[in-house]
């Protein structure tokens, strides 16, 4: 798939499908995105898991929050990465070795890798690279 643009359909669709989110690169200070899109998406009915080594085991927005994906002992929907761009192939790799697959690998804006999308999208999984589901829902779903 091209990653240069997506469709209004094929992005509500995702926010449509998805109910449990990984986010990666969770943050607990209120003052960075990736801690206020959390908020946003569980403000809309998600479930959103905080992943970040270095919080294992605290809370970010009253969840627990992960070192690995592998450690969230549910399903996983959707990946929503939070992490630069060099670091999406790691991301997507983590992700493939979950069982069941998530869904859909969603990463922030500006963070792009065109070629670990590739794996993802080979094996079933959808991807949307450079945008975020908290300017997408408003815009889409409310």
């Amino acid at each position: 798939m091209k990653h240069d643009a997506y469709t209004d359909d094929y992005l509500a669709g995702i926010l449509h499908s998805v109910k449990t989110i990984a986010l990666t690169g969770a943050s607990p200070n209120p003052a960075r995105p990736s801690n206020g899109v959390m908020g946003y998406l569980l403000s809309r009915g998600y479930e959103v898991i905080p992943v970040n080594p270095g919080q294992a085991g605290k809370q970010i927005q009253g969840r627990t929050v992960y070192a690995r994906l592998a450690d969230i002992p549910v399903p996983i929907d959707m990946v929503d990465v939070f992490r630069a761009s060099e670091y999406l192939d790691g991301v997507i790799e983590e992700a493939l070795a979950l069982s069941p697959l998530p869904k859909i690998i969603w990463s922030q804006l500006g963070v792009r890798d065109d070629a670990a999308a590739a794996k993802a999208e080979a094996v079933g999984v959808k991807v949307v690279m450079n945008r975020c589901p908290a300017i997408e829902y408003p815009r889409l779903i409310a």
